[in-house]
């Protein structure tokens, strides 16, 4: 079956979300108190409304407790996105995702209810920062405050080694858990398995472990 997705707010944030879901196969309502971005955007939701989140009567009418996951993405209004993520957590909604402008904003929604709170300008700006510092980290992404998976390409100081000769967990802390090879796919790569140069590995661990391992192993 097709989830059912809510989309509140479409600024560049909420309406690539929106675009990005329906490209996915999945329907999606889409909500804005702007005319103009709902007729901008009423050829990709399944169904686009004019309305304000902020009141309860109308999120009630729209049968918001029946979508599967509401994302809040509402831009600068924090005050609008509070009050959003109350009454959806009130009219019962299971899953609230919610666009946090800083960390005031999300201590305030998780206290409220949100059950994930994201960051993208502050988490694209640390992947971002990652590729950039070096060539062999192709992309990042943060799991927790303190933990995260980075995808590495292998060098030539890693080339022709095994996983079990690397012993990279017992030195670093982290694990290799995919390999990628071309269009293979190497999930839970074995002890045995030889690393050749150019293979992109996929390592999770404690930011300050994998910060070790790139200084050390990569040279950043």
């Amino acid at each position: 079956m097709k989830k059912e997705f809510v989309v509140i707010g479409l600024g560049r944030f909420g309406g690539s979300i929106c675009k990005a879901l329906v490209e996915q196969g999945m329907e999606v309502m889409a909500i804005d108190k702007d005319e103009d971005k709902i007729n901008e955007y009423s050829s990709y939701a399944s169904h686009a409304v004019v309305a304000d989140s902020t009141d309860e009567s109308v999120l009630k009418s729209l049968g918001i407790r029946n979508f599967d996951h509401v994302i809040v993405a509402i831009g600068d209004d924090i005050q609008s996105s509070i009050l959003t993520t109350l009454l959806l957590k009130e009219l019962g909604v299971r899953n609230v995702t919610v666009k946090a402008q800083n960390d005031y904003h999300e201590k305030i929604v998780r206290r409220i209810g949100a059950d994930r709170v994201i960051h993208p300008e502050r988490d694209m700006g640390r992947r971002i920062a990652h590729s950039i510092v070096s060539n062999n980290v192709l992309d990042y992404l943060e799991l927790s405050d303190e933990h995260s998976i980075v995808e590495v390409v292998a060098t030539p100081q890693l080339a022709g080694n095994t996983i079990i000769d690397l012993d990279i967990r017992a030195k670093y802390g982290i694990n290799i858990v995919a390999m990628k090879r071309g269009k293979e796919i190497i999930v839970s790569p074995q002890a045995e398995d030889m690393i050749r140069e150019g293979d992109i590995l996929i390592v999770i661990g404690a930011d300050t472990d994998i910060s070790r391992f790139e200084k050390k192993v990569l040279g950043i």
